[in-house]
């Protein structure tokens, strides 16, 4: 058993409604070591945005252990889990979520400015960032100069450039088409053949049947963990029994 990168262990995360307490989370546990490609999925309702929450940092559960590369990070103040976000983890969103004045250079440029990394040092990172991901000569394009696929991958270098322990991406082909979504992912295999470990969270059976692994959720539940293909299948099997 390689390092371990995620470790979840009976992770739970309940809301008040009025009267009622929700369980979105209901007892997850799963682990992740260095250089793993899973994808975490599930259909609308079933948990998977309050897990990317909560492993991003951006939540807290309500019981249970995160643990980001050996470190427990549930009871961490405010402070500590932006460190933990910044060093840690590489974030990429359906939404993109880049700067519209700033060019591509700028956008990727940016984690590395929250870290205080002098100017001439971060631009060269964000210059290698870009050309890992096939858009060294589009560093001065802004983002409505870009089309939806480069778009998403400014985003990915984004998220690479602080060398992050993780790479988190939520719905990374959400608004993509069939093409571009085929485009992306098979970016996401060319950097986990680099050794980068990637954790997608996604509705598409199809996304999550190109990653060597999956976990399944349901009902705020680990319903399957195993291999990515099979995994999906089942999900589509199950969703036309629905």
């Amino acid at each position: 058993m390689g390092r371990a990168i995620l470790e979840v262990v009976d992770l739970c995360r309940h809301y008040r409604m009025g009267a009622d307490t929700i369980a979105a989370l209901d007892g997850v546990s799963f682990r992740i070591d260095a250089g793993e490609y899973v994808a975490i999925v599930g259909r609308s309702g079933s948990g998977k945005s309050t897990l990317m929450n909560l492993l991003g940092c951006m939540d807290r559960p309500s019981t249970g252990i995160i643990r980001i590369d050996g470190e427990d990070v549930q009871s961490l103040g405010d402070d500590a889990l932006s460190g933990i976000r910044n060093r840690h983890i590489g974030f990429v969103f359906q939404s993109f979520q880049l700067l519209p004045r700033a060019t591509a250079l700028q956008n990727v440029e940016l984690p590395l400015v929250y870290r205080g990394m002098p100017r001439a040092k971060r631009r060269r990172e964000a210059r290698d960032a870009l050309a890992k991901v096939g858009l060294a000569d589009r560093s001065a394009h802004r983002p409505h100069e870009l089309s939806g696929g480069q778009r998403q991958r400014v985003a990915i270098a984004r998220a690479l450039v602080g060398s992050p322990t993780l790479l988190l991406a939520d719905e990374p082909t959400g608004n993509l088409d069939t093409a571009t979504e085929r485009e992306i992912m098979a970016l996401f295999d060319e950097l986990h053949a680099k050794g980068h470990t990637i954790v997608v969270v996604t509705h598409e059976p199809s996304v999550a049947a190109v990653c060597p692994r999956a976990i399944r959720l349901a009902e705020g539940r680990v319903a399957a963990d195993g291999p990515g293909r099979e995994v999906a299948a089942r999900v589509v099997t199950e969703a036309g029994h629905a």
